[in-house]
Formats: C-alpha cells, structure tokens, sequence
C-alpha cells in the first residue's frame, strides 16, 4: 500500500523531497551511452525504481523517491526498449548501495534500444562455484572461452553459488562472464552467503557490494526476468539456511506481478530449486497462488547439481492453467570441478545424474512463447545423449543387459527408442538408476591406489532423465550396432554405440 501511494504522489506531480540518503534521484534518457547526462539528454518519466520492497515512479523530471526503509541497495527496473548503461565492471549499472550515501542517488541512465527484436536467446549458468583462481580458470577455459564470439545470446544470467564461499573472487568471475559482451544478471546462492554473518539482513553483504541487488526485476519485449534471494541463512544454527522469501520479497512481487502484460514471459531465477527438501512449503504456496495469475511463468533454478524438469500439477499444489515448468540447470562447475583431467588439464566434473557440466539456453518469442536447452561444456551442440552398452555378450544368453541413454534435458514422458543394426524402432522404458557410466568411475576411483583426480567424481545417484533396453543377444556372432533416438524442442537427437556377440564354451 504505501508504494501505491507513493506511485500516486508522484503521478500527481507531488513536489519532490531530497531524502537524507540514497533514496531519492533521476533517470535520463543515455542518448550516447556514455553513462553520463549531457546536456540534451531529457529524463524519462515512468520508469519503476524498487528497493526489493517499494516501487516507485519517475515523475514527469524523472525523479523518484521511494520510502525510508533498510534495504541495502535501490535499483532501476529496465523497461523493455532500453539498454543498461555499463559500470567500470561490464556489468549493468542498475542499482545504487543505499546505505553510506547522503543526499540523492547518482542518476540512472538507460540507453535508447528502438530495433531490440522481440525474439532473442539468453545465456543461463547455474553454481559456478570457484573456491580459487584454479577453478575460476577452469570456468574460464571451459565455458567462457567457446563462447566468445560465437553465441547468439543478448541477456546473461548465473543463478547463485557464483563462488564457493570466496567474495574476492567475484571480480575475477564478472570479467570472465562479461567478456562476452551481454548485460549480466546474478542470484544469490547460500555459498555467496559472508562467512561469520550474524543474521540473514547481513549474509550477503559482499554480495551487494560486488554483485548488486539480491532481488530485481529486468525487462525485455517479450519477457521479464525476476531475480530472487531464496536464501534465508540461519547463524549458527543446523541447517546453517533454508529455501523460501522474505516478506518483503513477497511485498515486492505482490506489486510489480500484476503490472507485467499478460503475454510477457515471466522468469523467475532462483537459486533453490521450489522441489528441494529445504524450501519452505508455505513459500511456495504463496508463491504459487501469485504465479497462478501468471499467464506466462517459468522458474529457472540451480543448487542441486544435477539436472532436471519439472512441471508442477494439481496434485503437487499448482492450481494454474497449465502445469508451471521449472527448469533445473546443470552446473557450470558440475561435480564442483572434480574427476579426472582431460588433455587440457580440466576436470571430467561429470554431476552425480550424470549430466556433464554446461550451461543452458533460453529462447524467446513472443506472446510467452520460450524453449530451453543445455550445451555440454566444450562439446557440441548436438551432444544430447549419453550412452552406456557392454561391450560384448554371450550369444544366446538371456537378454539380461541393457543400453543405457542418459538424455540430459530428458523429463517425465519423453519418448525415448533405440533400435539393432538399422532394425525396427522400439520404446526404451525411464528407470531410476545412477547412469553406469558414472559408476564406472566410481568403481575406477574405488580401485585406484592414488587419487585420479584432485578429488574423485561424485557417487552416482539415480537420475531423472535415464531410459534402459534390454540388448538382443539372439542375432548373428559380431558387432552390432545400437542408435538411440529423441526429440527436443522439435528437433530428433541420435547417439550410436556398439556391442559385440560372442559365443562360449560350456
């Protein structure tokens, strides 16, 4: 209610009032993008500013004052039409600390974008976790570099655990992502969280200082995308955190939701996943009942490790039209950088569902309309399917071993088949098992004398996205050949591999 007012005031041309800190100030039209207002450059009036709580209007001066209160940053909401001016860091320049400031916030500058097209890819990692300038090397030479140049993507995005528990590696990390030369979003993960914080109001003090507001909102034509805290830390108690939104996140979604166009997709970027154990159910709930009147919702999620997709049901709580898509993505790091180096000396970090490490793509169009992908670190980009087959049988034996197709972005009802030497297609079934691949190298590091890696890869654990048939043994003494087949996003994935028949002496 009291942002409502506050919009009204303004609206009204209420005269404006300096605050005595960092709560009151400007936005202008950048016309040269140059971060500065020139002389010629008008202010923009209409323009949303929030402290993850309030929501205020520039008057028609482009001015704007939100309410006292203790959040620790303020920031631009960037309308669709308009670029971010850059800081000295590559990153968007969206917000302003609000505490050690006296007087009025330095001026807000948005760069006219009049030809943005409407339909556009955004760049989506989850838990980069470097706990040290080795790791942040191997986030560099494994995802960053192959990027450069060569992606489509005009918006990125890291959805938490950016470090493992080391601010002073945040710069470090914002010029790997910003070299590749798109505005950058952050959400916080509970390995951002300050060590020795002595309450959730201060866990992320470096955070804001490096990174920037812990909840905001960024629009585009097509889409908005919500950047959320889901982080609520707890000193010095077991668990040191747990999953769910403060109360004035749920202020802030309660009054900018309703002011989104119903044919906008609506993302919002978490860092727990709604489904994690440690997500509070009366969260979710609350947020489910704000998403429902959503026409077009997505969550983008990490934490896990692993990757996943779910569609939330009637059955599981969701009462909206449709069932609401939650993207789980795969980490950037994978099994926190660990496993067996390759030729270039960077870790195999294969996750414990099996999914090698990646980052995922966004696409856009308009009217809600979206689709997500994953890309393999490094590989290309039709590497959707993993394999695992025995490499020969006994001709003859009952059919009790099967082929394994772990199809990374694969979910509940996804067909998946396979067939023998160019024979007829047939249904693979979804089981829950650890892909054998991954128990191999367990088992690898389980025998090995020395360790393998600097740390070994996870212990598998049974994935989502794994389908099994069982291998005909029937057919003639040789090798045989086995493709299994699927379609994402309307496109048909193939993966190949062998196995030999063999016959043996009683």
């Amino acid at each position: 209610m009291r942002h409502s007012l506050l919009t009204g005031l303004l609206l009204a041309g209420a005269p404006f009032v300096a605050a005595a800190s960092c709560s009151s100030g400007s936005v202008f039209v950048d016309a040269n993008g140059n971060g500065r207002q020139d002389a010629g450059e008008a202010p923009l009036a209409g323009i949303r500013i929030s402290d993850g709580e309030h929501i205020a209007l520039t008057d028609k001066a482009g001015r704007y004052q939100l309410p006292a209160s203790t959040q620790p940053n303020i920031f631009v909401i960037k309308p669709a039409g308009y670029a971010a001016a850059a800081r000295a860091d590559g990153l968007p320049d969206i917000w302003r600390p609000r505490d050690g400031q006296g007087g009025q916030c330095r001026p807000f500058a948005l760069v006219p974008q009049p030809d943005a097209p409407d339909s556009f890819q955004a760049l989506v990692m989850a838990d980069s976790q470097t706990g040290s300038a080795l790791d942040v090397g191997y986030f560099e030479r494994d995802i960053i570099e192959p990027l450069r140049g060569k992606h489509q993507a005009r918006l990125g995005m890291t959805l938490g655990d950016v470090t493992n528990d080391d601010p002073s590696l945040y710069p470090a990390l914002t010029r790997a992502v910003t070299s590749l030369g798109v505005p950058w979003l952050h959400v916080p993960g509970n390995h951002d969280m300050d060590i020795g914080a002595s309450s959730d109001a201060t866990s992320l003090a470096s955070y804001h200082r490096y990174l920037g507001p812990d909840t905001y909102a960024w629009e585009e034509a097509s889409m908005v995308f919500i950047g959320l805290d889901d982080i609520l830390a707890q000193p010095g108690q077991k668990p040191a955190y747990i999953g769910g939104l403060r109360e004035d996140q749920f202020a802030f979604l309660e009054g900018y939701l309703p002011t989104v166009g119903r044919d906008k997709l609506v993302v919002l970027g978490l860092h727990i996943p709604l489904f994690d154990h440690v997500f509070r159910e009366q969260d979710r709930a609350r947020l489910f009942a704000l998403l429902e009147k959503v026409e077009h919702p997505l969550i983008l999620s990490g934490h896990t490790h692993n990757q996943s997709q779910v569609f939330w049901s009637a059955a599981q709580g969701w009462k909206g039209a449709r069932p609401l898509h939650e993207y789980n993505v795969g980490a950037a790091c994978g099994a926190f950088w660990s496993g067996v180096k390759d030729a270039q000396g960077i870790p195999d970090t294969t996750m414990a569902d099996g999914t090698p490490n990646g980052y995922g793509l966004l696409n856009v169009q308009p009217h809600g309309q979206y689709s997500v992908e994953y890309r393999v670190a490094r590989a290309p980009a039709d590497h959707q399917i993993a394999l695992h087959a025995p490499k020969v049988l006994r001709q003859g034996a009952y059919p009790a071993w099967g082929v394994y197709a772990n199809v990374f972005m694969g979910h509940d009802g996804l067909p998946v088949e396979f067939r023998v030497d160019g024979g007829q297609w047939q249904a693979m079934k979804q089981v829950r098992q650890p892909d054998p691949r991954l128990l191999v190298e367990n088992i690898a590091d389980d025998l090995a004398e020395t360790l393998r890696g600097y740390d070994r890869s996870p212990e598998a654990v049974p994935s989502t996205h794994l389908w099994r048939a069982a291998l005909p043994t029937g057919l003639a003494e040789g090798e045989h050949t086995v493709e299994v087949r699927t379609t994402l996003n309307g496109k048909s994935y193939t993966a190949t591999t062998g196995y030999r028949l063999q016959s043996a002496s009683p």
